[in-house]
């Protein structure tokens, strides 16, 4: 049975709430989170192949880099606030990808640098609205005049989806992950009888004593334990409303795509 998502408590920090519910959390799933993050999504995918060759881009909030790897002739820096998403991301390269651990709201490139950016189902974690604006405009100022940036988020509007959130309900809501932690079995045990002749009765042989003996088990067994991200459900129009809040863009694109809102916007 699946575990239900829950609302947030209203009192939190912003930055007790993220460091609670977002960056402490991916830390503690990375390994277990880069195992299901494997395959690009059609529009980011089309995004980064229609980009100009030897064009130079951030990831803001990589995870373990499977976009940086889906256009050979780009250059592109791959950041996250997880150092665990992170490792996921060297370790998977090899060590190809540019990568490096910093917040959404902190980015250390050069201002007016790149000419692309993308940042997938990374800004619905921040924990308000003015926050999430604020990251919009921070990711947009890395870009030249002119610059393009691709943005996801976590759809309200999932009535078909397993998730089924709709119109009407929480916005602010903590999704759970369950994560299975692998626990070393019990060590079995070999009963070792002693040998008996011929002549030793059943009687006598079921009431020998028996030798418990230790013997490792390889092969663990699961136990489940869930741990809960914090996510804002974007309404349609809302995402795109941020984005124009900053005065620093306008927009090129929207649309919805596997239960998100996407849009592309043009840095002025």
């Amino acid at each position: 049975m699946s575990v239900p998502s829950v609302p947030i408590s209203k009192d939190i920090d912003p930055r007790n709430q993220e460091e609670d519910y977002v960056h402490s959390v991916y830390n503690d799933i990375a390994t277990h989170f880069s195992q299901t993050r494997y395959k690009p999504w059609p529009i980011v995918e089309k995004f980064l192949k229609t980009r100009e060759d030897y064009s130079t881009g951030i990831d803001v909030g990589c995870g373990n880099g499977k976009y940086l790897g889906v256009n050979k002739k780009l250059y592109i820096i791959g950041t996250d606030r997880s150092d665990g998403l992170i490792s996921c991301a060297h370790d998977i390269s090899k060590g190809a990808y540019n990568l490096g651990v910093a917040d959404g709201l902190n980015l250390p490139h050069p201002e007016g640098t790149f000419d692309f950016a993308i940042s997938i189902a990374v800004i619905h974690h921040f924990a308000t609205e003015e926050r999430r604006s604020e990251a919009i405009a921070h990711i947009v100022s890395k870009l030249k005049t002119g610059g393009e940036l691709l943005i996801y988020c976590w759809a309200l509007e999932q009535e078909n989806s397993r998730r089924g959130y709709k119109e009407g309900d929480e916005q602010d809501i903590l999704i759970p992950w369950v994560l299975q932690k692998k626990q070393p079995r019990k060590p079995k045990t070999r009963k070792n009888r002693k040998k008996s002749g011929n002549e030793v009765c059943k009687e006598e042989e079921d009431a020998e004593k028996e030798t418990e003996i230790e013997t490792p088990d390889e092969s663990p067994v699961k136990e489940s334990e869930t741990k809960y991200r914090y996510y804002h459900l974007y309404k349609q129009g809302e995402l795109a409303a941020n984005a124009l809040s900053t005065g620093t863009c306008t927009i090129l694109e929207e649309g919805y795509e596997k239960d998100n809102w996407w849009i592309i916007v043009k840095k002025i």
